[in-house]
Order: structure tokens, then C-alpha cells, then sequence
């Protein structure tokens, strides 16, 4: 099918939107480079359509078909996003990645509520291996009453608080918040691989 003016500016119309739209998720480059390959697919279909019942309504059709151009930036920048926290692993990536599917899907809520978690109880470890040797009267293990309630920093320090514990909780914190943060970047690396073994299947 070969487009007349009217179909080449409602092409160009969608185009421009969509580009608009993939500039709020994605750098501008990424964006024009997402655009010209959307673009490419797009003009395939509208070659292969057979125009029927007339040109409006086969291209209406066929941009029904990608979905609005918002949503179609939501899931592509989203697929980009999640490629490459899956293939490079690094911390923003992935945070960004489940950070968006949080924001657009159930199971990513959940994900996310789970990386959140993780992530700050890593941070809590890393915290109180960095206060003790500054702070080594207010951070260990804390006691009340001779029952063990926590492990962390009380600022001021409560008199029927027995916090215990020396210089050894600093690398048994680093160890432990270091082994939280890998599980958390591993948990979440192999949940984005099978969100989108899923999504292309």
C-alpha cells in the first residue's frame, strides 16, 4: 500500500509523538534510534497492507495494532531498560529497570518491594560496620534484660541498654551486608531474565 499525503501525515504524527514520549524514558540519541527502527517496522507493515477497506482505516488499523505511542515508548524503553540489567548486571540498571516494571506491573511491585528491602538491609550493615569504630559505646549487638533485641546504633545510649559486642562487628557486618547486596542484585537480575523470557514467549 502506498501512502497518499493524508496517511504519510498521520504516520508522521504518530512518529513524532512516539519520539516525544521515548524522550521522557530514554536518552535522545536512544530515543531517534528507537524512532527510526520502530519507523522501519511500521513502513513494512503499511507496504505489506492491502489498503482494504481504504487507506485511513488500514493504517488506523495498523497503529491500533502497535498500541498508543505512549504505552509503545512505556514498553520499549522498559525492554531496553531490562536488556541491559540483564546482560551488564550493574546496580543502576537493574534498579531502574525493576524500578519500572514496579511502576506498571503487579509481580514488579512486589519485586521491588523485595529489592527495596534487600538493598537497605545491606545499607544497614555497611552503616554499622562505618559507625562502630566512631561510635564503639553506641554500636553492637543490644541486650534487655539479658535478652538479645537487635543489632545496630542507639543514640544516646539508654542506661537499661547492655549493647555488647567489639571490634569483630565490623567485618562480620561487611560480610553480611555484602552478602545481602549480591542475593538482592542476583534476585532481581534473574527476575528481569524471566520477566522477559516470559514477555517473548
Amino acid at each position: 500500500m502506498n501512502l497518499t499525503a493524508a496517511g504519510e501525515s498521520r504516520v508522521n504524527g504518530y512518529l513524532f509523538v512516539l519520539e516525544r514520549s521515548l524522550k521522557t524514558f530514554l536518552p535522545g540519541e536512544t530515543a531517534r534510534d528507537a524512532v527510526r527502527e520502530i519507523e522501519s517496522h511500521l513502513r513494512e507493515r503499511i507496504a505489506a497492507a492491502d489498503g482494504a477497506p481504504n487507506e485511513r482505516d488500514a493504517v488506523e488499523r495498523i497503529l491500533a495494532e502497535l498500541g498508543p505511542p505512549l504505552r509503545m515508548a512505556q514498553a520499549y524503553s522498559a525492554e531496553r531498560t531490562i536488556d541491559e540489567a540483564v546482560a551488564t548486571g550493574r546496580f543502576v540498571p537493574i534498579v531502574r529497570a525493576v524500578w519500572q516494571l514496579a511502576a506498571t506491573t503487579v509481580t514488579g511491585f512486589f519485586a521491588g518491594l523485595g529489592l527495596f528491602i534487600g538493598y537497605v538491609t545491606s545499607m544497614g550493615f555497611f552503616a554499622i560496620a562505618a559507625l562502630k569504630p566512631i561510635f564503639p559505646e553506641n554500636v553492637g549487638f543490644q541486650f534487655v534484660g539479658g535478652i538479645p533485641v537487635g543489632l545496630g546504633a542507639h543514640f544516646p545510649r539508654s542506661p537499661d541498654i547492655d549493647l555488647r559486642g567489639g571490634y569483630w562487628i565490623i567485618p562480620a557486618a561487611l560480610f553480611f551486608g555484602m552478602g545481602i547486596f549480591i542475593a538482592t542484585q542476583r534476585g532481581a537480575r534473574r527476575y528481569l531474565a524471566w520477566w522477559r523470557a516470559r514477555r517473548q514467549s
